[in-house]
């Protein structure tokens, strides 16, 4: 004991022995991920594991014990993780190819889980993909290419990520949700002639609008007549007379005004027309 004492070297591997078996019996686990810590190939227990409406801060994660050269500890990331389906090809209700583009973002909420069935988030991600462009497969499969682009795509989006959902579960994952970056017509013949198609579509759909609109323009215009008619009917019938006059200033403002006293009438002087002007019932 004395000679280690006195050799400093000795005390140097010394020191340094036991630094690193301090070090090694403990691990870091940083807030971003959560630690499963594995024992003779068994995971055993999990470090700041993701638990839901948990703030930062208060996860369990820094300084972590562990037995050195017994215990091996494998991070695994918690926060929200992304899935992204290369673009393929996707045939419609009405038979249109579709190029997509779609992506999945997901969560790890039970890690022993997923280092049992799958053992990183690489090859979950591997085991993931060919479900999720299957699943996209059969749901827009279903649908025409028009409810892609308005507000039914909201459902689809809804069923394909509950059913990958229902898959990754078994790997101890949670989707989140699923989206479609982009779905597109494939260049040449096949796009011309959908938007052909889409044209022709909304011209006849215009060529509805204007006819209705007509129709009811007409209707209108019918009823206003006639609600016009049954009031000048109701003033002639209160006074006669008045109406007589008025209808008779309308016909001289309409001969002798608008021609700018340009026209010109032969009638005898005992005309009817002029009754007005002699002042006579």
């Amino acid at each position: 004991m004395n000679d280690l004492f006195q050799n400093p070297r000795n005390l140097i591997i010394g020191a340094i022995v036991l630094i690193v078996a301090v070090i090694s019996s403990l691990v870091i686990v940083p807030e971003t991920h959560q630690a499963v810590v594995i024992r003779t190939g068994n995971p055993v227990r999990v470090i700041n594991q993701f638990r839901p409406n948990q703030p930062y801060g208060a996860t369990g994660a820094g300084v972590a014990p562990r037995i050195p050269f017994i215990e091996e500890v494998r991070m695994i990331d918690r926060r929200v993780l992304a899935i992204n389906m290369e673009r393929t090809q996707v045939l419609s209700k009405d038979q249109q190819r579709l190029q997509v583009d779609a992506y999945a973002r997901y969560r790890i909420i039970d890690p022993i889980r997923l280092v049992k069935q799958a053992g990183n988030e690489r090859q979950l991600e591997a085991q993931l993909l060919p479900i999720l462009t299957s699943v996209l497969r059969q749901e827009l499969g279903r649908r025409p290419f028009a409810s892609l682009i308005n507000a039914e795509r909201g459902s689809a989006m809804e069923r394909i990520t509950a059913t990958l959902d229902k898959q990754a579960r078994n790997y101890g994952a949670q989707v989140l949700d699923v989206r479609i970056k982009a779905a597109d017509l494939p260049e040449g013949s096949p796009l011309d002639a959908a938007f052909t198609r889409m044209e022709t579509d909304r011209q006849a759909q215009a060529a509805t609008i204007r006819a209705a609109g007509q129709r009811d323009a007409q209707i209108i215009q019918a009823e206003a007549s006639a609600q016009a008619a049954k009031i000048y009917a109701e003033a002639y019938g209160k006074d006669p007379r008045f109406y007589d006059f008025y209808r008779a200033m309308q016909s001289y403002r309409q001969t002798f005004l608008v021609g700018e006293g340009q026209s010109t009438m032969v009638l005898s002087d005992d005309s009817e027309y002029f009754r007005q002007f002699k002042g006579q019932p």
